[in-house]
């Protein structure tokens, strides 16, 4: 026993440098590391069912943490290994400043910071409420069409939120434009809810968040909708070509006092000639419409024409100048130049009436030998046109060979004297 007492610290110092020499070899196998800070979903939980959150929390929280390796491989493979938690259980309606609880069900791990670790949270008293669905309509629909009686269904609606946001709803309502409509409306419509002054409220939830509507049309007795058919004659000039032929309206509205009168019509009204022998540009008139006595447009304050464009554009193609001559430019005077081949053939496109009356003066292509020394040079020719919506394609052949010399120095002649 004296012994014992005797050898105490040095018992207690082999034991604490064991323990040292131990939890070395421990971390030197598995080193702590602290790698990129982790995002965790913030959790709520305990939140009384009849209050709800009316301000914005994070729906995360960046957590840093420090552990051993092999620690760190079941933090990322375990699911629900760090957890963040925001617990309202005790907490009635009113302004909280509460903690970010973290935990972690790994060890061991330390925590080196967390961010944010409070959060402000505003509850407020739930409110449900049931209202009935308004329809706003806007607009006329088009001339010679009744609109019938609207359905909705459902008839009501319930909105819940923050009892403050309630308190401002006014109505629910469907927007539904009329204007020029001539067809039924059968579709689901979105639903608004708006306070006294008709300003949408955000934050309310709707159920259902559509309804149905149908609103039947009907044509009234003496109109009808017919389309309009252009009548062509003639045919555009030569070396082009019609595009398109618009006219507006395409449908018109067409009313006699007697039903029977619009009942007999074909479906389709034509118009006049439209004049097009030899046209070479685009046409913008107005054209008579072949109505019989007694109907009329609608619509129109009395006049019985509709408008029309007419689209007219140069036929677009390609021909090939053989032959053209190559013009050297930039060559000094002080050398000599060889140009093989000493011809071109050129590809250019453009509209076909240009096209056709292009003359070889037209077109120049140039070869810049500027700058160049004497020798053999590669060079790719150039092409210039002098007429407007013409352009080069195709070069042929695309490189020249051009060899710059120096002319010889001529031998003077003498003239022997009498």
């Amino acid at each position: 026993m004296r012994w014992f007492a005797v050898n105490l610290r040095t018992l207690l110092l082999a034991l604490v440098l064991g323990f040292a020499v131990w939890m070395s070899a421990v971390t030197d196998a598995d080193p702590d590391e602290t790698p990129s800070p982790l995002t965790v979903p913030l959790e709520i939980i305990g939140q009384d069912p009849s209050l709800v959150i009316t301000n914005d929390i994070p729906s995360s929280v960046e957590v840093s943490l420090r552990a051993p390796r092999s620690v760190w491989e079941q933090l990322t493979t375990q699911e629900n290994a760090v957890r963040a938690i925001l617990d309202l259980s005790t907490f009635s309606a009113g302004e909280h400043p509460l903690p970010i609880q973290i935990l972690i069900s790994v060890r061991p791990v330390q925590i080196v910071f967390a961010n944010p670790t409070t959060v402000t949270v505003d509850l407020e008293p739930l409110a449900v409420q049931t209202l009935p669905v308004s329809l706003s309509l806007s607009g006329q629909p088009a001339i010679g069409y009744q609109a019938g009686k609207v359905t909705i269904e459902p008839t009501e609606v319930i909105i819940s939120g923050p009892q403050s946001l309630v308190d401002q709803v006014a109505r629910a309502r469907v927007f539904i434009n009329l204007d020029d409509v001539r067809e039924s409306i059968e579709q689901a419509m979105e639903i608004e809810i708006v306070d006294e002054k008709n300003m949408p409220l955000e934050g309310i939830t709707i159920n259902p968040e559509s309804v149905h509507i149908n609103i039947p049309l009907s044509q009234q007795g003496g109109f009808r909708d017919v389309a309009v058919k252009v009548v062509v004659r003639g045919q555009v000039a030569a070396g082009y070509r019609l595009e398109n032929i618009s006219v507006f309206p395409p449908v018109i509205t067409v009313f006699a006092e007697d039903p029977e009168l619009v009942s007999a019509l074909p479906g389709v009204v034509d118009t006049q000639p439209l004049e097009l022998q030899d046209a070479k540009q685009d046409i913008t008139t107005r054209l008579t419409l072949n109505l019989p006595e007694n109907v009329t447009i609608v619509g129109t304050e009395g006049a019985q024409t509709v408008q029309v464009q007419v689209a007219i554009s140069p036929i677009q193609t390609s021909v090939t100048l053989p032959n053209l001559p190559i013009k050297l430019i930039g060559l000094p005077d002080a050398l000599a130049a060889q140009i093989s081949p000493g011809t071109v053939d050129v590809i250019i496109s453009g509209p076909l009436p240009v096209l056709e009356v292009l003359t070889p003066q037209d077109i120049t292509v140039t070869v810049d030998v500027t700058g160049l020394d004497v020798g053999i040079h590669q060079l790719t020719p150039k092409l210039e046109t002098l007429v407007e919506n013409v352009s080069g394609e195709s070069i042929l052949p695309g490189t020249v060979e051009v060899i710059l010399s120096i002319p010889p120095t001529p031998t003077p002649t003498v003239t022997p004297g009498p």
